[in-house]
This record gives C-alpha cells, structure tokens and sequence, in this order.
C-alpha cells in the first residue's frame, strides 16, 4: 500500500521536500500531496521589488500547477485549520486528509512584539498579497499629496517609514529611493518634498553584515538616496497619522513593518513543542518533532546547531531542511536509519535599489557590481531547478526588459521590444543568401579539390585574373582607416584596372588583429595552421561549406535561430578578418545581430522547438528520467 506524504505550505522547504521526494522515490510506492492556500508559489526575496514597482507582481508569482508538471505530487489548494496528530490527519474547513508522514513547511509570520497598534496601523512585508498592497498604498498618497491643500497632511502623506533596518527593510527603503524620483516626476512634487526614514533599535543597519558592508550601505542610503537612518531608536507604538518611539515621533500615514519574524500564525494552535521566543516547532536533528512521523522545516522549524542555536529563517536553511527531511523520510520507508540535517549557510547578498548590492559570499565580500550579478545569478539557479528554461527566461523579462523603475538612456533603448514576426522576412533572406553560397561552393568543387588557399588569395602559383576582354590589375586605395595595433580597422576600394583604365571598382571592409611591424595574427595563422598542407585546408574549407549550408537551414527554417545567428555572425567576422566583406555583403553582418533576437519565435520551429526542450529538461530533471515524448511534451509555455 502506498505511503502518504503530505507537505503543507508551499513556500521554499515546501517546493523542495516535493520536488525531492519525487525525484529520489525510485520505486518507492509514495504519494506526495502539497496542500497550499494559494495556487502559486511567491519568491519572497523579491518581495520588496514588487512593493518598490520595480517589476509586475507576476515577476515573483510562479503557479504551482507549473512547478510540478511533469512530475507524480498532487497538488491541492486548500487552507489546512487542524492538526490531529495522534491520528495521522489534518484538517480544513471542507476536507480532512490523512497521512503516513507529515511534513509542516507553512513558513513564518511577521512578529510585532507586543508594541501597541503596529499591527493595526502598520503595512507587512511578507506575502504576495502584502507587497501589492504597499505598491498601491504609496501611489494613492502621491496622488492624494498632488491634491492636498492642507501642508500638514502633504507631509504626513509623503512621509514614509520603514521599521527595521535587516535584510528587508534595508532593501524596501532602497526600492523606496529610487521609485519616488519617478513619482514626483510624475506628480509634480518636489524630491525636497519627500521623507524617507528607516528606523531600527540596534546600533547599525544590517546587524548580521560587517560593519565595512553595513557602513557601505549606510553611506547609500544617506547620500544617494536621501533616506533618514535612525539607530538605536525604539518603536514604542504606532497609530493611524504617526510612528512613536523613545524621544520623538514621526507624522506618517505610511509605517512598513520589516522588524521582525515568529513562526506562522497557522500553527499556533498546533500542539507541539517549541524551541525558542520565535515559536518555532522543537525538532531533533532529523527534523522530527516528538511525533516521529511529523517533520517540521524551514522558518517553521527549530533546527539548531551544534552550539544549540536555531538557524536563521533564511532560504538556505528552508531549502536544506527540507532536502534532508525528504531524503529521511524515503530512509525511513527503506527501513534505513535517519541521517542528521545540517545547514550551511554560502553567504548573504542586500540590494539597495536597483543599482547597489552588498554580499558576503564565503567569507568574501564581493564588489558592488559582482554583488548585483550573484544576487541574479542565485535566483536564477533556484528558478532553473524548479521551472527550468521558462523560469529564468520569465525572471529575466521582468528584471531587464519590464522593469518599471528609473531606466538609464542605454536601458530605455534595449527594452524597447519588437514584434518577432517583423524579423521574419529577414531571416528568410538571409538564411536563402547562406545556403546559395553554400550550395555555389559545392559545385565549384570545394568538397572535391583544394580551394581554400585561392579564396583568401593566399595560393602559392596564383596566376593573373582575366576577364573574356583583357587582362586586369587590382588596385586597392584606403578610404578610412583605424590603427590601434591590437585591432586595425579599415574600409579600401579594390579597382579593377585592364590597360590603365578602371572597369569596375567595390567597397570592401577588412579588420586585422595584432598586427606589428610584418607580422599579423591572422595571416600567419591562415599560412601556418589553416593552409599548412592540403589534408587540414581541406578540412577548413569542408567545414565552411557545411556551416554556410547548416546557418542557412536554420535560418530558414527558424530552428535554433540564436545559435544560427551567431555562427552567421562568426562566419563574417571571420571573412573580414581574412578576405574582407565587400559593401554587397556588409547587410549580412547586421542581419546576423537582428536575428539573435529571437527571429525563429514567429513562423519557424522555434516556437515549438524551444518549448519542447525545456519541457523534456523538466521532465528528465524532476524524475531523473529521459523521455523524449510523453503527455504535454509539446506544451507552449507563454
């Protein structure tokens, strides 16, 4: 009889301990059940991106039908209300399910620690639903402060204060500092106009940072972004028009709460042990509570370490936990024992805005820059591992080209798409000129005979050219030329001379690299490797046939459209470093750019091909099994 594994919450650990469970089942005769109260899993790291308006909400809502497809875990939408242990079942208000192992990945709720009307008066940050609603509450006050007439309430509607300088707040406020250039623009308010304050009773921001990169973003916020950093000030209360703490208040209609966390308020009422002030579930070192059966991870849990210590709600921890329970519980239906769960922690990453970011990635702390790529770099390996190609491809069309924030003059321009359809005809054309060239190659015998060392004018007993008419001369003339040594460019005409008059003449364009004195890169290259005996110059000049000829397939074909564009473009870059591209070729080479853009997606295989491969890594991923074809192989995904 199968074994039931249910995993309530579909957050972080909830993805993984189903995900893992799925993929290392082997044989195991298990049905894994996900229960959430929403269909879709939220990215919570980027929550603040969204209530900053740096991109759409669905930039961080992955549906959950998505993430398991292709895979054997039911997926349920439901809100679990009880928990009855000692019978192996939970309930919500319509269903009852029961299980043989339960795993808790329901996550953590914001704690607000006693301090009177913070929950009544103060907005969240912690949930899909949270970040919309910050986003929408900032804009109806600029809207409301462009109309109001009474100072007093402007600047209590353009007042805005986040609490809590960790890792959330300090990366609301950042998304705050640059979103608010854009609506005073468009509100005609006055930046002067604005407050920005963060606000936080320890000594310095970022507290779990050292203090070099905690004083980095310190100096960010203050003198880049105008924000207000109040340390060491308690938060005594909170009300409808104003913040209060020890010595002071502020005037504000806006409080952002990002201060602190406790374990979800959905399992108050579960009777299990807890570990510390937090309310997290006591666990062993297996992730169990006292029902050997009941396995609790993620913020939820209270994994400690070896000094006794709970590990930090954090993403590592919920994503480790849960692997470590997932692989535990197939050890305990193998009958083999439990093995210990250890979390370690790679490091953390602080975006301030769109354009500052302080890490410290094992041990290291990185640049602003190289923080701001490994900040995309590790959401992008979490959206490869649960939505593949698809993920990462939506993730980056919302960072790059729909963020709605302030866009640099080079961002404005790069963003701006284009209808695939409009590349079609060029892609044709050029994807026609590359196999004519080919197919022209193969019947002047470059599949037979050697050719390679006459086309780049390089052959030892080349004779003199003639027309029907006469024979003729080449002159070559520099029209324009750059000189660097390290890359020489340059445009010449080639005159065609026959008894000292000139018959025809063509522009041609050349570049060469690492040219000093006599010697040149690519002729000696050319002479010394290429050309070195007929056996290897025939196999270059096979090898150019069958990629003129394979490009212009692709191209027409809409197959593979980048990957063709690029060698298209390679092949040019190559003829102009070697025999130059003359003007009736030059369109070639902006061409092969123009369709990297995606110029196979409207009316070529790639709008079936692109899909189809990520389906079948999702399916090979998720199972640890190849299919080549099986039920929504050919799925488009949109």
């Amino acid at each position: 009889m199968a074994k039931k594994v249910l995993i309530v919450g579909a957050g972080y650990a909830g993805i993984e301990a189903a995900l893992t469970l799925n993929k290392k089942k082997k044989k195991d005769d298990i049905q894994i059940t996900l229960v959430d109260k929403n269909p879709y899993h939220t990215l919570l790291t980027e929550l603040h991106e969204v209530a900053g308006n740096r991109i759409s909400e669905e930039g961080i809502r992955i549906p959950l039908n998505s993430i398991f497809k292709y895979t054997y875990v039911n997926v349920v939408m439901d809100e679990i209300k009880t928990f009855d242990f000692d019978n192996n079942r939970v309930s919500s208000e319509k269903t009852t399910y029961d299980y043989d192992y339960l795993v808790m990945a329901m996550g953590s709720s914001p704690n607000f620690f006693g301090v009177p009307g913070l929950k009544e008066h103060a907005f969240t940050l912690w949930s899909f639903d949270d970040a919309v609603r910050i986003r929408e509450h900032i804009k109806k006050c600029f809207i409301l402060a462009a109309q109001e007439k009474d100072a007093t309430e402007k600047k209590r509607l353009l007042t805005f204060v986040v609490a809590g300088a960790g890792f959330t707040g300090v990366e609301m406020i950042g998304e705050l500092g640059i979103w608010v250039k854009s609506l005073c623009k468009e509100h005609k308010i006055k930046r002067e106009e604005v407050r920005l304050v963060i606000v936080d009773m320890l000594p310095r921001i970022l507290n779990t940072l050292n203090e070099k990169n905690a004083a980095k973003a310190h100096r960010y916020l203050e003198k880049k972004l105008k924000v207000e950093v109040l340390t060491n000030t308690k938060i005594t209360e909170a009300t409808e028009n104003s913040l209060i703490y020890e010595g002071g208040s502020i005037d504000t209609k806006t409080i952002i709460w990002a201060a602190g966390i406790k374990a979800c308020n959905d399992a108050d009422d579960c009777d299990l042990d807890r570990a510390n002030g937090q309310r997290r579930v006591k666990v062993d070192e297996y992730c169990r509570t006292e029902h050997k059966n009941v396995y609790v991870v993620g913020d939820l849990g209270g994994l400690a370490d070896e000094n006794g210590r709970p590990y930090a709600a954090m993403v590592e921890n919920a994503i480790q936990t849960a692997h470590g329970t997932a692989e535990n519980i197939l050890n305990d239906i193998r009958g083999k024992e439990q093995k210990k769960v250890t979390v370690k922690f790679h490091g953390t990453m602080v975006s301030v805005g769109n354009y500052f970011c302080v890490s410290e990635i094992m041990g290291k702390t990185l640049p602003v820059w190289l923080s701001i790529i490994m900040k995309f770099m590790v959401n992008i390996h979490y959206l490869w591992e649960i939505t593949g190609f698809r993920g990462i491809s939506k993730y980056l069309y919302h960072e790059v080209l729909e963020r709605r924030q302030r866009k640099i003059f080079i961002e404005k321009h790069w963003s701006t798409r284009v209808q695939a359809w409009w590349l079609t005809p060029l892609r044709l054309f050029l994807g026609g000129m590359w196999l004519y060239e080919g197919i022209v190659k193969i019947i002047d015998g470059w599949f037979t005979s050697p050719k390679l060392a006459a086309f780049l004018g390089m052959a030892s007993d080349a004779a003199s050219s003639a027309t029907s008419a006469a024979a003729y001369v080449t002159r070559i003339d520099e029209t324009g030329i750059i000189k660097t040594g390290i890359l020489n460019f340059f445009i010449g005409t080639e005159t065609r001379l026959v008894e000292g008059m000139d018959i025809s003449a063509q522009h041609f364009a050349k570049m060469e690299f690492f040219h000093f004195g006599d010697f040149s890169l690519v002729p000696w290259f050319l002479r010394n490797i290429v050309l070195a005996n007929d056996g290897i110059a025939m196999f270059f000049q096979v090898m150019v046939v069958v990629l003129e000829v394979l490009v212009g397939l692709m191209l027409i074909g809409g197959a593979f459209t980048f990957i063709g564009s690029l060698i298209s473009f390679g092949l040019m870059m190559m003829f102009m470093s070697s025999t130059g591209i003359y003007e009736k070729s030059w369109w070639m080479l902006f061409a092969s750019i123009a369709t990297m853009g995606g110029a196979g997606r409207a009316f070529g295989l790639d709008y079936y091909l692109i899909p189809y491969l990520n389906n079948v890594w999702e399916s090979f991923w998720k199972n640890k099994k190849l299919r080549l074809f099986f039920r929504g192989s050919l799925d488009r995904f949109d």
